[in-house]
């Protein structure tokens, strides 16, 4: 079966339902076909309007990599009840604070992920904020909270009870409410990471997050006999747009994992055959250094992107030639547009770890220097978006909205980045890491992907410290690989910049560290960063 052109959840639902059997969703000794699937969304979708959960409305959903996620976001979906996935490393007063904010309806959460009580955190933070509310004090939209863990308690729905309760709706009720979701009705509302300031919530309808999952699953190949092992958090877009709806899209079999482990990754690779691991390049390096890598039988793995950060040459090369990758490309998006390129079909593994590719069908780019000009092949510029897949603007602040989205339709992204002579983007840096020592304008990903070629390298995070004499100078916080011998120590490290870098460039510090701190995705949070600094 091709991949699905439906334009809205219960279009393609219905569309994969008529694959029967064919395994959708394998999670430990959970086993779900689409045709399985399908029945299970609608007995959720039952559940919600059992609560008084309408379309139009939004649920909050704060969970890991489960198979009950995919129910819960699709089951809400399904009816035209639009999806806000909170991030699992939030505080419970960052998930008050954007269930507040968007008014959520319902909330489905994993309690006990991780040793962390979410309800018990978000009653408490939720509390400070006033006394109405009947599930859950201080927020008083919030009609359902359910736990996928424990029983019904204190203001709590268990699961099983939800689903229970939702079998007295009418099949006829969850049919009509199918019907009626269109392809410009909003189906999820993602909050911005908030690395840099207050998450806006962006707004996207039905027909944008399959036309974003659709251009993926295409760049991607991917085919019914894909076995896809989602490591990528669903809350996020990558793991959400680029890896739940874009297997579904085609037909595959979504393997989620609630956290990444090297080992339980290793050997879920080695018995399920994985042919599709996408992640962010912490994953790979961590697989390429794992000590016991060569017993494990990795020769079903076919393709993947490293993505959400930069991914220099070498790392590529060892995707392909050690760990056995058929394909390796990049992509480019960002919450706003969560993939705009993706690397061309039969692309070389150099030009692939060069650039993210071309703009995907039905988006355009262009990269423009500081008066708004197109800034020419191979010149630094900030991105531009325009297309399709942008999202439809912020939620409740057009202010925040109009500030990016110009009366033309473009997007400006806030990153820098170069079109090559076949109009590939290459991602220089976000206009915020940007920092000027004595005049010159320095990226720290060009220092980043040139620190990652030192053969003990793991990582790397550069961000710019103040100096009395040139304004701005550079810090390198280094992340060694497990195995490297011999050490190297800032000198060292200082001297390779040196051999590859301007003078300008090269960080004058070089601080090894443990680990760094991260987003959810495995981005490297440089706020903290700086912030320590």
């Amino acid at each position: 079966m091709a991949i699905s052109s439906a334009k809205t959840v219960p279009a393609l639902l219905e569309d994969k339902a008529a694959l029967g059997d064919h395994l959708a969703i394998v999670d430990g000794e959970v086993t779900i076909g689409y045709a399985d699937l399908h029945h299970r969304v609608r007995s959720v979708a039952r559940a919600y309007l059992a609560q008084g959960i309408v379309p139009g409305d939004r649920i909050g959903l704060w969970a890991p990599n489960r198979y009950e996620f995919i129910l819960a976001m699709l089951g809400a979906q399904y009816v035209g009840i639009a999806v806000v996935p909170l991030n699992t490393r939030y505080t419970g007063h960052e998930a008050a604070e954007i269930l507040a904010r968007s008014r959520a309806s319902g909330l489905v959460l994993a309690d006990g992920f991780l040793g962390k009580s979410y309800s018990d955190a978000l009653r408490s933070a939720a509390a400070e904020r006033g006394d109405e509310g009947a599930s859950m004090p201080g927020l008083p939209h919030l009609r359902a909270v359910v736990t996928l863990d424990g029983s019904s308690e204190a203001h709590l729905i268990a699961w099983a009870d939800f689903l229970a309760v939702g079998a007295e709706v009418d099949e006829q009720a969850v049919t009509e409410a199918a019907a009626a979701v269109r392809p410009d009705d909003i189906m999820d509302v993602l909050f911005t990471s908030g690395t840099t300031g207050v998450p806006k919530g962006v707004l996207t309808a039905h027909r944008q997050t399959l036309a974003v999952s659709r251009a993926w699953a295409l760049g991607a190949e991917l085919v019914a006999d894909d076995r896809y092992a989602i490591v990528n958090p669903f809350f996020h877009g990558f793991g959400y747009k680029a890896g739940m709806i874009s297997a579904l899209m085609a037909g595959a079999t979504i393997y989620p994992l609630a956290v990444f482990d090297a080992d339980v990754l290793l050997e879920l690779i080695q018995r399920a055959r994985i042919s599709v691991l996408p992640g962010v390049p912490t994953i790979f390096t961590s697989l390429l250094d794992h000590p016991r890598l060569a017993e494990y039988d990795l020769s079903s793995l076919r393709f993947s992107i490293a993505g959400a950060t930069a991914a220099p040459a070498t790392l590529f090369h060892d995707m392909v030639n050690i760990l056995g990758f058929k394909t390796v490309a990049q992509a480019y998006g960002l919450t706003e547009c969560v993939v705009a390129t993706m690397s061309r079909y039969g692309e070389s593994l150099e030009h692939a770890a060069q650039t993210t590719g071309p703009a995907v069908e039905g988006m355009e780019i262009r990269v423009v220097d500081e008066n708004g000009e197109d800034a020419g092949i191979d010149s630094d510029g900030e991105i531009l978006l325009r297309g399709d897949s942008v999202m439809l603007g912020y939620f409740e602040d057009q202010e925040s909205t109009d500030a990016v989205i110009d009366s033309d339709g473009w997007f400006h992204t806030g990153d820098v980045g170069q079109l090559d002579e076949h109009g590939c983007l290459k991602v220089t840096d976000r206009l915020k890491d940007m920092y000027i020592v004595g005049g010159f304008n320095v990226y720290p990903a060009e220092i980043e992907n040139v620190l990652r070629k030192h053969p003990a390298v793991n990582e790397s995070a550069v961000i710019g410290v103040e100096d009395a004499r040139l304004g701005t100078v550079g810090r390198a916080y280094v992340l060694l690989l497990q195995n490297a011998e011999p050490r190297p120590d800032a000198a060292e490290l200082e001297e390779f910049c040196r051999r590859h870098l301007a003078n300008f460039k090269v960080p004058r510090e070089y601080i090894l560290v443990s680990d760094f701190p991260r987003n959810a995705p495995g981005k490297i949070l440089k706020s903290e960063l700086r912030a320590q600094a």
